[in-house]
């Protein structure tokens, strides 16, 4: 497998020793009698159209298994991007984490329904986040921007999320809600 020019993926195969594959052919044994049956391939000239069909299908298999791997790169890039610390303005903010309840929290206020048409403010989540101050809230919303979770409206105090930011929050609450708490509300034995 090779990318012949940096745009095509190639996948070849060849064998130095025929003998190695199997099929069915005339087998002509050496009391002059013959009969057809599984055999090695011969290498001659006379077995390449089958040896083509045997090495096609071994391509065909392989290629098909490339395609079945899931290829997670793409989930796990825009992870790490808001996983990471961003610069902005000589000014570092932190990234987000799914298993910080002020991160979730934060994800579950943004994410409700109400704020889907209309978007938020900084005092409507104020709100929503118990115990916050208005400044504490607006370095959030600073956060979640540098990230690029969500965006400011046009001529006005509101947010929207972004759809990448839909994609993260919605994500980081399914994870909470459908994997982490059920596994960790299995009865645990003591060891």
């Amino acid at each position: 497998m090779y990318d012949k020019r940096g745009h095509i993926l190639r996948i070849e195969t060849t064998t130095n020793n025929a003998s190695d594959f199997r099929h069915y052919r005339k087998v002509e044994h050496r009391d002059g009698s013959s009969e057809m049956k599984m055999a090695p391939m011969a290498k001659t000239i006379y077995s390449i159209g089958a040896l083509r069909e045997a090495l096609t299908a071994a391509n065909r298999r392989y290629v098909d298994f490339i395609g079945a791997i899931d290829d997670h790169t793409p989930g796990q890039d825009r992870l790490e991007k808001i996983a990471q610390p961003v610069r902005q303005n000589d000014r570092s903010w932190r990234g987000f984490n799914f298993f910080l309840p002020e991160d979730l929290d934060l994800f579950a206020a943004i994410m409700l329904p109400e704020f889907a048409i209309g978007g938020f403010t900084n005092h409507v989540l104020q709100t929503h986040l118990q115990g916050k101050s208005c400044s504490q809230v607006g370095r959030m919303l600073k956060r979640l921007r540098t990230h690029h979770l969500i965006k400011k409206a046009v001529n006005s105090y509101k947010y929207h999320l972004t759809s990448l930011g839909r994609l993260i929050v919605a994500s980081g609450l399914k994870l909470r809600e459908l994997v982490i708490i059920p596994s960790l509300a299995q009865p645990t034995v003591l060891s």
